[in-house]
């Protein structure tokens, strides 16, 4: 059975309370009405995915929104993790950093991300950021579960 995106979670990884009530208004502005999960490091996001030291498992699909800075567990150890772990490494996952450092976008992308989106410093620029990804998850088809292939 294929979800609708009325179904997908969102998972934000992200420490700074700012960019979360950002991401929060402008998936409200959006009427995007998915049910939205936060981690403030990587740590606390393999947890939740994992549903290990005492956090329920969130259950597939899911999004997940992904800063790089972030401390105990940056983006880009989180996503080595997440990419080693058979059960975890199909997630999909959009960096939504302030970083425009080549270095950490090409990173990233080594990691198999979906897309790297540099947080504009206008509300606009995020809420654009956001309804582009409301649209991603309109059009694609999620598999149910913890599949992966191969």
């Amino acid at each position: 059975m294929i979800a609708s995106y009325k179904e997908v979670k969102i998972l934000l990884v992200e420490d700074d309370e700012i960019d979360i009530l950002a991401t929060k208004r402008a998936l409200t502005a959006l009427k995007i009405a998915n049910p939205v999960f936060e981690a403030k490091n990587g740590i606390e996001a393999l947890n939740l995915l994992r549903g290990e030291e005492g956090a329920d498992q969130l259950e597939p699909p899911y999004i997940i929104l992904l800063d790089l800075n972030m401390p105990q567990m940056g983006g880009l150890e989180f996503l080595e993790n997440l990419r080693k772990d058979q059960s975890l490494k199909s997630a999909i996952v959009f960096v939504m950093t302030t970083s425009e450092a080549e270095t950490d976008i090409w990173a990233a992308y080594e990691q198999n991300i979906a897309g790297y989106i540099v947080k504009s410093n206008t509300e606009d620029g995020f809420t654009s950021a956001m309804g582009m990804l409301e649209h991603y998850w309109r059009i694609i088809e999620m598999p149910e579960g913890h599949h992966s292939p191969g």
